[in-house]
């Protein structure tokens, strides 16, 4: 793409990293500090340039039938700019792993494979982790990062309105849902930067890859959700209620001494810091459960927020 002599003046020192052409002369150019907007002569208009640098605090799109216009609200002022609809992806892809990159929330050499925007909910794919924001605009400061490298499983839960994207982050599972109709590019795009990151070529291969073992710590002693709690009563207990409960002959009963009483006393008392123990644990993962009905919750009412919009 060859780039106008007025936007080579304006770059100074700068180089441009990355560049959409709107059609005609008119470009979009990227520098590691700002965005270069350059629009050729028109009938009605003279040759520009315009320039927005990245410190922006939010950014929001919105398209019209033939327009999409980026708005970049910053610390005392908003400018904006627009495109054709059918740039503006493009435009928005390299514009937030520009600003990304300038932010140091992307590494030097970590590229964006593609952005997905579904009403408040904006997710960013990259060559090394999911960025999540959530909310009216479309990107500030207020997101999610979920590196590759800590990705413990990866999952599709396909509906006739929407697709669960489930990402398994250090154990801890991360519910994405996706209308139906964009599901399956961002499913691609999503898998496609998984494997590369992994090396591996198969959603398989990268669960077996990257999949805990089965005695993780989030098992801890073998106590689940469906695990049951053993009773007060130790071994020996329970085997002479069974005993007695089967009506066996009471003349087998010998008297027990003190000293094997003390014995038994202490054997409960075992029991019932090992049952607190239990305990603990179990009150731990309702804990971790909550907090992911809690996701879930959210994820629920965005997507009728969603339904709603779509009407």
């Amino acid at each position: 793409m060859e780039i106008p002599d007025l936007v080579r003046e304006e770059l100074g020192d700068e180089e441009v990293q990355a560049g959409v052409s709107l059609g005609d002369e008119d470009i979009v150019c990227f520098t590691p500090s700002r965005t270069l907007v350059y629009r050729g002569e028109g009938l009605l208009s003279d040759e520009g340039v315009e320039a927005f640098p990245y410190e922006f605090e939010r950014l929001s799109v919105s398209e019209g039938r033939r327009k999409a216009t980026f708005s970049l609200a910053y610390v005392d002022t908003k400018r904006e700019f627009s495109v054709p609809v059918k740039r503006s992806e493009g435009v928005l892809e390299r514009l937030l792993e520009s600003s990304l990159s300038a932010a140091g929330v992307l590494d030097e050499e970590e590229t964006v494979a593609g952005v997905y925007r579904f009403s408040e909910l904006t997710l960013v794919v990259t060559s090394a982790q999911l960025l999540k924001h959530v909310g009216s605009v479309t990107w500030d400061g207020d997101f999610e990062q979920f590196a590759f490298e800590a990705v413990t499983g990866l999952e599709f839960e396909e509906g006739s309105v929407a697709t669960a994207i489930v990402l398994s982050v250090d154990g801890r599972p991360e519910r994405i849902k996706a209308p139906s109709n964009k599901a399956p590019s961002l499913r691609r795009t999503l898998q496609q930067a998984l494997f590369a990151y992994h090396d591996v070529s198969s959603l398989d291969a990268l669960n077996e890859k990257v999949g805990e073992d089965e005695d993780s710590e989030s098992d801890v002693s073998g106590l689940g959700l469906d695990a049951g709690i053993d009773p007060l009563v130790g071994d020996d207990e329970a085997a002479a209620e069974g005993t007695e409960a089967s009506g066996s002959d009471e003349s087998g009963w010998e008297p027990t001494d003190s000293a094997d009483a003390g014995a038994s006393g202490s054997g409960t008392d075992g029991d019932f810091a090992a049952l607190e123990a239990q305990v603990e644990e179990l009150a731990e993962l309702v804990e971790q459960q909550n907090e992911q009905l809690q996701r879930q919750e959210k994820v629920i009412k965005q997507l009728i927020a969603e339904l709603r919009q779509g009407r």
